[in-house]
């Protein structure tokens, strides 16, 4: 099938897609949503079968991964494959890989190796834990990066042990930063007219998003522990029991504070010796919350969720995924893009959480079948309909 941009803001950038799994393909979703010509490199079925890296094609998370892109296959361990991967590469402007960082260059299809025909590449890889070092050969893994990345150490209740959030987030991250990077990059070459190897693991993404919880540590040398559903430094930021089910409160900050308290009738707790400031509302956040919850106890969800929104406190409902997608602000919000696929018929998958209002993203074709692109990308290298034929049958393609 041809290319169709899913927006103008990529359309004159090639992306050879060599990635597997969820970390290199979250980062190539950002550049085919964004209209890249992302062409995905996967090996012929017969080498190859479905699934063995990563999901199944036919499953929400392929399909939600490997929107807005060609599929062509080569074979990359075949001499020919390889001379056919590298010809692809001298017209592309990006190429991306997640294999462990030996493998590209025992394959020949490293940085140093494609840019000497083609300088102005641009090359993004992701590994598990960087591209040197002592653990550099180590298989990466999202849960191995949340619990060296120290995220699980501070999620979960106290007591309890360690626990991983509820999404590949090391994963995410990575493939987000990733796609930052190739930016930045193409960015740069408008300029400099040269492209660069550029490269970030599931580690450095994990230790990145710490955030303030890394920086205590790195400044005053705080380390965090787990602290539940409550916020470490924001008290009280947690879950409440109403009379119906649970509610998130935020309350941040002194003003915040004390429209808290006018908004539930205890104006009292701001001169509470216990409450009066930041520091004894830490020191008492248990005592606290057991107050908090007395009294949002006595209403529904609904009714405090309007009662702190007229007041200007942050709350808002603890929603299974399915009551989310039901909600009004997130169908205002169009979260969800409609695609028709010829195998799987109609497919919701989730948009883009930024919005160009000039030149938006979209998902304009459904993942691709294995190869679907291949003769057609074959024929734009001037590779002809017996020649195709003839790689076919020797399993090169």
């Amino acid at each position: 099938m041809p290319y169709e941009p899913a927006s103008p803001v990529l359309e004159n950038v090639r992306v050879l897609d060599l990635t597997r799994v969820r970390s290199g393909p979250t980062a190539v979703r950002q550049l085919a949503d964004w209209g890249a010509d992302v062409i995905r490199i996967e090996q012929p079925e017969s080498l190859e079968p479905d699934g063995a890296l990563g999901a199944a094609r036919h499953t929400a998370d392929f399909q939600n991964l490997q929107r807005n892109k060609r599929s062509m296959t080569i074979n990359l361990k075949a001499d020919e494959g390889m001379a056919l991967f590298r010809k692809l590469a001298d017209t592309a402007d990006v190429v991306i890989e997640n294999f462990r960082p030996d493998v590209k260059t025992r394959l020949g299809i490293d940085y140093a190796t494609l840019s000497k025909t083609n300088q102005r590449l641009i090359y993004a890889s992701i590994s598990g834990f960087g591209q040197t070092g002592p653990y550099a050969k180590r298989p990466g893994f999202d849960q191995v990066a949340q619990g060296m990345g120290g995220l699980m150490s501070i999620t979960g209740v106290p007591g309890e042990g360690p626990m991983r959030v509820g999404i590949p987030i090391a994963d995410l991250c990575a493939g987000h930063f990733c796609a930052q990077g190739i930016l930045l990059a193409l960015y740069e070459r408008e300029r400099s007219g040269k492209g660069q190897w550029l490269h970030t693991s599931l580690l450095q993404a994990m230790i990145a998003m710490l955030d303030f919880q890394a920086a205590r540590w790195t400044v005053s040398e705080q380390v965090p522990v787990q602290a539940g559903n409550n916020h470490p430094t924001s008290i009280p930021t947690g879950v409440f029991q109403t009379s119906d089910g649970y509610i998130n409160i935020a309350v941040a900050g002194e003003a915040t504070w004390s429209r808290f308290c006018q908004s539930i009738n205890k104006e009292q707790w701001q001169d509470h010796p216990d409450f009066r400031n930041a520091e004894q509302r830490s020191k008492n956040r248990d005592q606290l919350n057991e107050l908090i919850n007395e009294v949002t106890l006595t209403n529904n969800s609904d009714a405090w969720i309007t009662i702190f929104a007229e007041a200007g406190v942050p709350s808002g409902p603890i929603y299974t995924i399915d009551k989310t997608f039901a909600d009004p602000q997130v169908q205002h919000l169009n979260m969800c893009a409609d695609i028709k696929s010829d195998v799987m018929g109609q497919l919701s998958l989730i948009a883009q959480p930024v919005v160009l209002e000039r030149t938006p993203s979209s998902i304009k074709v459904a993942p691709p079948e294995r190869g679907n692109a291949t003769e057609e990308i074959l024929s734009e290298l001037g590779v002809d309909s017996d020649e195709y034929k003839r790689m076919r049958d020797e399993q090169i393609i």
